[in-house]
């Protein structure tokens, strides 16, 4: 194999190319990026970088030394539009197109939107440059916040905001944020951070439509589904993400939420693989850090292999950063799987439990318990490691 495209200049993409370089790749790496930046780490944009206590230059997955020995080109500012299987070929914006014989897929997921044009005030929070424009919002003076979804980014968000002495709403749709991933009873504890910190949550209501008026057309409030219009000087849409896989569409590819891989994030054309948040991998995607960087090394082996000689089989981990609480969850839990607090106190929202299924342990939940945690964790990714002969 003598080139290698990758195709997202992201967390994943950046991982990966590393992992080809450091398993002896010596050929020419093309790097493509639709964003004018070089990678950067995306989990303080709804934290410290929003609130200010993170500059832009402490976002840098890589410093200049470490770009230089990547030895790579890079086409930032440059957007994938088609891909042609037979000739390996990656169309680009512009009427370009590339050329490689490996490719890695690490174009990551864009934000879901609310039909319509969102009118001046109205916000996703997904690149440095929507984080930078939301910023630039906050930072005129006290406002009325609304954040739309109570997932984890929207909480990140909504937690922020109200460190800057916003006035906040959290609008769910769902009954309870958060229960597809924690479970009825954690979510609950963990969805009474908010209250604990003067933020509204308002559940089991989704967003009929934004209000607007004014020259610049700017948003005033958020008209619920059950009636309900809610004041609103900024609104942060955190609906969720789709994998960007549109540019593929009419490749050949396997497209099911996300580019089809199996376990060692090989498509089935074991020249292409795909890796982050665009990669379903063995039947599942996975929006976290964590299965990012994991994937990168197994991803370079069987791409430079030429075939699925190396599994993807980490413990799922993700961890998220509200209200000076830091949330840790490792494992794969049911619906059915039982929380057991083992440590600490819900009421002082400092504890450690696990989920249990039949006697054993499936995963682990922390609120500010890094340490025992990590500890869990340790053992729990030990206990699932498939045996080895």
């Amino acid at each position: 194999m003598k080139s290698v495209a990758v195709i997202g200049a992201s967390l994943a993409g950046l991982y990966t190319a590393r992992a080809l370089r450091a398993q002896g790749f010596d050929g020419r790496l093309v790097i493509v990026g639709d964003e004018r930046h070089r990678p950067y780490d995306r989990p303080p944009l709804s934290k410290d970088f929003l609130t200010g206590t993170t500059g832009q230059d402490q976002l840098a997955l890589a410093d200049a030394e470490e770009i230089a020995e990547l030895d790579a080109e890079w086409l930032l500012g440059t957007r994938a539009t088609g891909l042609d299987t037979g000739g390996r070929t990656v169309f680009l914006d512009g009427g370009r197109s590339l050329t490689t014989d490996g490719l890695v897929i690490a174009t990551g997921a864009t934000p879901r939107r609310l039909p319509g044009t969102p009118p001046t005030g109205a916000h996703t929070l997904r690149t440095l440059d929507d984080a930078q424009a939301l910023r630039a919002t906050l930072a005129r003076g006290p406002a009325r916040v609304v954040v739309i979804g109570g997932g984890f980014i929207g909480a990140e968000v909504a937690s922020s905001c109200a460190g800057l002495g916003h006035d906040v709403t959290v609008v769910e749709a769902a009954p309870l944020p958060l229960v597809p991933q924690l479970g009825d009873a954690m979510a609950r504890i963990c969805s009474a951070l908010h209250a604990d910190h003067g933020v509204a949550l308002l559940t089991g209501t989704g967003v009929a439509r934004l209000h607007s008026g004014g020259g610049e057309n700017r948003v005033t409030g958020v008209e619920l589904t059950d009636g309900r219009l809610l004041p609103a000087d900024v609104v942060v849409i955190g609906i969720g993400v789709h994998p960007h896989t549109a540019w593929l569409e009419g490749s050949g590819l396997p497209l099911d939420d996300g580019v089809r891989c199996d376990a060692g994030c090989v498509t089935p054309l074991p020249q292409i693989v795909a890796v982050g948040d665009v990669a379903r991998v063995d039947g599942s995607r996975a929006e976290h850090w964590t299965s990012a960087t994991e994937q990168a090394a197994v991803a370079a082996q069987n791409l430079l292999a030429g075939s699925s000689v190396a599994r993807h089989r980490s413990l799922p981990y993700f961890w998220s950063d509200q209200y000076g609480v830091r949330i840790q969850f490792a494992g794969r839990r049911l619906p059915t799987d039982t929380p057991r607090i083992v440590e600490g106190s819900p009421d002082d929202r400092s504890f450690l439990a696990c989920y249990e299924r039949d006697g054993h342990t499936t995963a682990v939940l922390a609120l500010n318990r890094p340490r025992p945690f990590m500890r869990l964790r340790r053992e729990l990714a030990r206990a699932t490691q498939p045996a080895t002969t």
